[in-house]
């Protein structure tokens, strides 16, 4: 029940923190299209789902796993265990995990030529969010041949 609160005021948080996003943060993330990116979201060593990039999609999905227990609630944001859920853009839930690439901290430690990838920066700062308990492992990585 504690977690389910939790998630609750971390998904009011993000609808907030929505309103105030313009097109131009919308759209300053490069999402590379030829390749296949996959992370996992774990919380309490269970495998909650699978975040994969597909020719410059996003999709996410519940593990196995985390459909045949009972303990953990859905995420707001996805709250069909069964659905996978296909975007054009990163979820907002993990999307969360990526600081403003104008922070000086963040330009400082983020290289010119991959502070709009949003895949390199979901690897290096997505880990852990201030939003929710999860943590986020980048599992593989294949670049497919054109």
């Amino acid at each position: 029940m504690k977690l389910k609160n939790i998630l609750n005021k971390a998904k009011k948080i993000g609808d907030i923190l929505n309103v105030f996003k313009s097109e131009e943060q919308e759209s300053m993330y490069e999402v590379p299209k030829n390749t296949l990116e996959k992370f996992e979201l774990v919380y309490k060593k269970i495998i909650i789902g699978t975040l994969t990039l597909k020719d410059g999609k996003w999709i996410f999905k519940y593990s196995d796993d985390f459909k045949n227990q009972s303990e953990i609630n859905t995420i707001i944001d996805f709250p069909n265990k069964e659905k996978e859920y296909n975007s054009e853009t990163l979820f907002p839930f993990f999307s969360f995990r990526i600081p403003a690439p104008q922070r000086i901290k963040i330009q400082n430690l983020v290289p010119d030529n991959v502070i709009s990838n949003e895949v390199f920066l979901l690897k290096k700062f997505g880990k852990h969010s201030i939003a929710n308990p999860y943590q986020l492992f980048a599992i593989e990585q294949q670049n497919f041949i054109a």
